[in-house]
């Protein structure tokens, strides 16, 4: 989630509805100006009794972040705390209960992208090995409580943990429990922006199958494989879900502006601080009607970050956010840009990947997504089969994008070999999670401890 660090007070009031669109029209970029931004979280934990440390404990969060300072990051700040760091690999920022993020920066292709995520894996490591941290690369704390975990002093994250138990029963799990993989993508135009989210919604329960990889729940097998996605499904349902008005006809910048315009807020950020105002109606504010802010009309900032407040399975803002993957070890956290790149970052293979999808209808879709958090590449797929029928396929489309694009290392090699972790679990049929389970019920016999050392 992003990081604010100032009012923007400079920003041009918003005047009227048809200024919403603008980020979204701004963000179109010809092709040679398609970057790839990954975001992975990961969970920490103290080595010497797993607990997850607080912001302020010695050893904590809050100097976890600031040994970053001997990489080249510097601190940011929110009420005179750190909550992130800013470098040259992009931000590194904390979830709700101290989730590490790696924001990373815009890069041109995955050796790119893999590099940074390599260099910041060693960073927080050599870190951790200094400290007594660990980390972990799952979709969900496989052990913890709500109750166990700390919250980090973010003021956005109060309001939300505030407002999250009256819209749905899963919300704080979201927040506090669960990690994420997520890529960012660039498109042309309207159109392309479009078809590119039609694929990504079509085809995110594929992803969530792929990287499913939380299947424990304080201790135990908990009946799923990907526990994150199913938290999803109760955590507020006015701004989750796979969107149905994405595939109608006429789709663009200024119905998703429509969509924004009915998610309920959760805050106003003025003078270095967050203002409550959680349920209340962003066009009562486009009125200068907002209770939170009486007679005050909105910035354009303020509508950049109530678009970071909508959580579907492909977002929209000034790029398309892909949000369906559960956290990861490293050489899936490469996997997941390869995927998305390779589908839709090549105009033959984005149009493969819509014929494959395009025949379903939104029930099916729904069906679809509804079914994977508990049988991943086992949920059954529309008109037959199973998920798993199309996976190949799907690699295979992948696989030519990423040939196509023609994007070589030093030593020559194309981006294709980032999928390989992904073409394992085609081949042998088991998701992450299931690995995890096969464990747990055989050589750990049933001690989830020794997930600590599976896991990174």
């Amino acid at each position: 989630m992003s990081t604010r660090q100032k009012s923007d007070r400079a920003d041009p009031i918003i005047e009227n509805v048809e200024q919403l669109a603008q980020p979204m029209a701004a963000g179109e970029k010809p092709r040679e100006r398609w970057r790839i931004g990954t975001e992975h979280e990961k969970l920490v934990y103290c080595v010497r009794d797993h607990h997850a440390p607080s912001h302020e404990e010695p050893g904590g969060i809050r100097d976890l972040l600031l040994a970053l300072r001997e990489f080249g990051w510097e601190p940011v700040e929110e009420g005179g705390k750190v909550i992130a760091m800013a470098g040259p690999d992009g931000t590194v920022s904390l979830e709700p209960a101290g989730q590490l993020e790696l924001s990373g920066a815009p890069l041109e292709n995955l050796h790119q992208t893999c590099a940074e995520t390599g260099r910041h894996l060693e960073q927080v490591k050599a870190i951790g090995a200094r400290t007594g941290k660990g980390f972990l690369g799952l979709g969900m704390w496989p052990d913890k409580t709500r109750e166990e975990l700390p919250v980090m002093p973010k003021g956005r994250y109060d309001i939300m943990m505030r407002h999250m138990p009256r819209v749905g029963t899963m919300g704080l799990d979201m927040m506090l429990r669960t990690c994420t993989i997520q890529v960012n993508l660039d498109y042309s135009s309207e159109a392309d922006m479009a078809q590119k989210f039609r694929v990504g919604l079509a085809l995110q329960p594929l992803a969530t199958a792929l990287f499913a990889n939380s299947p424990f729940t304080e201790s135990k097998p908990n009946g799923f494989l990907s526990y994150r996605s199913h938290i999803w499904s109760d955590t507020d349902p006015q701004r989750t879900g796979m969107l149905p008005f994405v595939f109608e006809d006429g789709f663009g910048y200024e119905r998703y502006v429509e969509y924004m315009l009915d998610v309920p807020m959760y805050f106003v950020f003025r003078e270095g601080r967050y203002i409550d105002a959680a349920g209340q109606s962003f066009r009562d504010f486009l009125k200068g009607q907002l209770p939170a802010l009486p007679g005050e009309r909105p910035r354009m900032s303020d509508w950049n970050d109530h678009l970071s407040t909508a959580f579907p399975e492909v977002r929209l803002k000034s790029f398309l956010e892909m949000r369906g993957a559960d956290g990861g070890p490293w050489n899936r956290i490469c996997a997941l840009p390869a995927l998305w790149v390779g589908l839709l970052y090549d105009q033959g293979a984005l149009d493969a990947a819509w014929d494959l999808v395009k025949g379903w209808d939104m029930e099916e879709r729904e069906a679809l997504r509804n079914a994977v958090p508990e049988l991943a590449l086992d949920a059954p797929l529309p008109g037959g089969g199973k998920l798993r029928d199309i996976a190949g396929e799907v690699l295979d489309i992948a696989r030519a994008g990423l040939t196509a694009r023609a994007r070589l290392n030093a030593s020559g090699d194309n981006e294709t070999g980032y999928l390989e972790p992904l073409n394992e679990i085609v081949s042998t049929g088991k998701v992450p999670a299931q690995r995890l389970l096969d464990l747990y019920h055989g050589e750990w016999g049933g001690d989830i401890t020794r997930v600590y050392e599976e896991a990174f």
